[in-house]
């Protein structure tokens, strides 16, 4: 995918995986490597292009324990909207939809909003009907069972974050995670979608294996 016509040596692009796989920041790189801080945001950006790709063709239906929540991102004020803004549901923030599989991959969606026609298509889109699904209390998922997921587990997150071995803890330790590494570039207003994806791809990889799968996804 990469040569001498983009412009970088194959040990220079090399370098430039080692740095984007250690998930420093493009400034960093640049003056790690003495190279203008362009450049390597172009490459940068190929590299997110590539793993995005990559994560779309990942889609066999998710099976076995299946997590599944939404988070919101976005600034905590918003211009034309004083004060701060909501937290959770009925924030004026970008809601993103996640499923996790227990012991296996995630894969996260921008979504319109969190009500149930949107979130069951999401779920019917991604997770196999024999999957045990894992939920919150959140209204948006009522009538899974009625549309053939007969093993629906909720937990109330008000009264407990685990019982029985029902939680949603898989996705929300994705959610922090996911959080954090984005604070680190003050806030995605562009290019969102492909950071969500370079954090699946990311998530729970130490960094030989980044390095490993983000080479074999350049060749």
């Amino acid at each position: 995918m990469l040569n001498k016509k983009n412009g970088l040596s194959r040990y220079r692009i090399g370098k430039l995986v080692r740095c984007f796989c250690a998930d420093l920041t493009a400034s960093q790189a640049a003056l790690l490597l003495g190279l203008n801080r362009k450049t390597v945001n172009r490459y940068f950006g190929l590299f997110r292009a590539a793993i995005a790709r990559e994560q779309e063709r990942d889609l066999a239906a998710f099976n076995g324990i299946v997590e599944v929540d939404e988070s919101f991102f976005g600034a905590e004020r918003l211009r034309g909207h004083p004060g701060p803004r909501k937290r959770g549901r009925g924030t004026l923030k970008q809601p993103v939809f996640g499923i996790f599989e227990r012991g296996g991959r995630v894969y996260t969606e921008v979504i319109p909003d969190a009500k149930a026609p949107t979130l069951r298509a999401v779920i019917r889109g991604h997770i196999a009907l024999d999957a045990v699904l894992v939920t919150d209390g959140w209204p948006g998922y009522n009538g899974l069972v009625d549309v053939g997921y007969d093993r629906h587990l909720r937990i109330n997150k008000s009264k407990h974050f685990a019982e029985n071995g029902v939680h949603v803890n898989g996705i929300e330790s994705f959610w922090s995670f996911t959080k954090r590494r984005l604070a680190k570039f003050n806030g995605v207003k562009v290019n969102f979608n492909l950071h969500l994806k370079e954090c699946e791809w990311r998530w729970g990889k130490d960094f030989d294996t980044l390095v490993h799968e983000l080479n074999r996804l350049m060749v």
